[in-house]
């Protein structure tokens, strides 16, 4: 899945999730060292427990934060 964040400095966030368990995360933009060690600490981990840490971090002033933005992924792959 390709998701188009927003409010954030990363453009894309690619999500693979096979069973329930994200396989790999690869964003577009943004700050490049922070979001490989996010996609790397999320790869192998339950849908459900990477929204649960993930959801509600903020970056600075903005209501959001990249990592917030894959939770929102995650949460619209899960209820389609």
């Amino acid at each position: 899945m390709i998701y188009r964040p927003k409010g954030v400095c990363s453009n894309t966030i690619d999500v693979q999730v096979e069973d329930g368990v994200i396989k790999s995360v690869e964003f577009t933009g943004g700050c490049n060292g922070n979001l490989q060690g996010i996609s790397r600490l999320v790869a192998g981990m339950k849908v459900e427990d990477a929204i649960d840490r993930l959801k509600g971090i903020k970056c600075g002033f903005k209501s959001t934060s990249c990592p917030d933005q894959l939770a929102c992924a995650l949460q619209e792959m899960i209820s389609d």
